[in-house]
């Protein structure tokens, strides 16, 4: 890294190496831009881009729901199950999300972006790539490096499409399929990110976005990775929040203005 640039790095998180997707970006002081998706050979590889990161942009849980780890144990020492809970309801009236199958960040961000919930790291088949995260960050600590599920550390949460909602786009249709449509709206997307960064993507990048929805996802775990480091997301606030963080992992949400992130 050289002097008076910042690196964020984006990791779209698989089950497996090969179908991980990586995004590193560097931040110059004088403003702008410079994107490249890299192919880790291995998790050592992947490790050593997360190592010479200044923040890493993580799309994954960081962790499992306290309500479930709970019961889990419960059931594991033959002993009654906590009852079940939920989160708060939401200001529309309707209970709040499953405690059992979903985070307290889980929660919040569904209401803060009047999406469907995000997929459950405890019930669907998220908790494997989950699994994967638990152990690269492992090896992160094995290393000497702590790694706080809050995102205070190296690696923070990310959710590329709460994100993009944050930001203002809400694409009518879905950009995580290989059809025709769906690469249209990826095009769009990767036009609104140009247009909000105030910022041309470099050719390659933009071509790669647009076949790929893993590395436009990637890409965007990247500038959120900038965003946490400049300090424009959500951060915990309460006891609870930072309580539940600790323990669950933590959403970070973007601010709503992406030309601050070339700051």
């Amino acid at each position: 890294m050289t002097r008076g640039q910042a690196v964020t790095v984006g990791v779209d998180l698989a089950a497996s190496a090969r179908r991980t997707a990586v995004c590193r970006v560097l931040w110059p002081d004088e403003g702008g831009l410079t994107a490249e998706f890299v192919v880790p050979r291995d998790d050592g590889e992947l490790l050593e881009l997360v190592r010479t990161a200044d923040k890493t942009g993580l799309d994954c849980p960081l962790g499992w729901p306290s309500h479930f780890v709970a019961t889990v144990a419960a059931h594991h020492r033959g002993e009654r199950l906590p009852a079940p809970a939920r989160f708060t309801e939401r200001t529309d009236g309707r209970a709040g999300l499953d405690a059992l199958r979903f985070r307290l960040t889980d929660d919040l961000t569904w209401k803060a972006t009047a999406m469907r919930p995000p997929l459950s790291v405890s019930t669907d088949l998220l908790g494997v790539v989950a699994l994967r995260a638990a152990h690269l960050l492992d090896r992160l600590a094995a290393d000497g490096a702590a790694v706080p599920r809050d995102g205070s550390g190296p690696v923070a949460e990310v959710y590329p499409a709460a994100a993009l909602r944050r930001w203002g786009m809400r694409p009518a249709r879905s950009y995580k399929s290989d059809t025709p449509e769906a690469r249209s709206v990826r095009e769009d997307i990767v036009r609104s990110l140009e247009a909000g960064l105030g910022a041309p993507l470099p050719e390659p990048v933009r071509a790669v976005c647009t076949d790929s929805h893993d590395h436009l996802d990637a890409f965007v775990c990247a500038l959120v990775a900038r965003a946490v480091g400049l300090g424009d997301t959500r951060w915990p606030r309460s006891p609870e929040e930072c309580e539940a963080a600790r323990l669950e992992g933590w959403i970070h949400l973007p601010g709503t203005d992406l030309a601050a992130l070339r700051r």
